[in-house]
């Protein structure tokens, strides 16, 4: 007996599972290429201005921001136009890091509830079988042997490793990908200090 078709006979609970381990890994393939471009260049972004002294020109910061990653583009918006007061770019600038950052967690949420759900739905599944397999016994009055009750119960559990094991999977991606977004909050936040220093102070205004 193939791998295959011991995960068959896991009946149909194991659908949900399988869909639920391919969202799994789509979400967690993107999101990791997302971080992972965003985290290069916000790394790039910090380090070249981070040490940079007040007052230094906007338009080299503003330049350098639209070839940075998307946050310090959103950020050096309020260089644009009619300069906005001090207040009200440090609020913009503030609004646009909380944007981003949620931006960056969109899937997480998802990823947390398969990794819950999942080996719940695996339990469920062996639950069921579990069911079925004492149903049969006690339709042929008992009189069935080792054999027979060993097949029905390692069928029933084949749920349980399933969801067990994608669970698992599910559970390490959103961890993985959890660090990175709070790493990368951390940088979109120094990119705001960053920029509220080449802003200048309000009494610059």
């Amino acid at each position: 007996m193939n791998l295959f078709q011991v995960l068959v006979s896991g009946g149909w609970i194991m659908i949900p599972i399988f869909l639920g381990s391919i969202v799994v890994i789509a979400i967690g393939m993107s999101r990791f290429s997302k971080l992972r471009r965003e985290l290069k260049g916000l790394n790039t972004f910090v380090d070249r201005w981070k040490s940079a002294p007040a007052g230094t020109d906007s338009s080299s910061y503003k330049a350098s921001a639209k070839m940075g990653p998307s946050i310090s583009n959103d950020m050096a918006y309020v260089f644009d136009g009619d300069k906005p007061s001090h207040t009200a770019a440090v609020e913009a600038i503030e609004s646009a890091g909380r944007q981003h950052v949620y931006n960056l967690e969109v899937g997480l949420g998802t990823l947390a509830t398969l990794s819950a759900a999942i080996p719940l739905l695996g339990f469920l599944g062996t639950v069921t079988g579990m069911i079925k397999a004492f149903m049969q016994i006690q339709k042929l009055g008992g009189n069935v042997n080792a054999n027979v009750l060993a097949g029905g119960i390692w069928e029933a559990l084949v749920t349980t490793a399933a969801g067990l094991t994608v669970g698992i999977v599910a559970l390490v991606i959103h961890n993985y990908l959890a660090e990175q977004v709070r790493t990368s909050a951390r940088l979109i936040e120094q990119t705001g200090e960053i920029t509220v220093k080449i802003l200048g102070s309000p009494d610059e205004d």
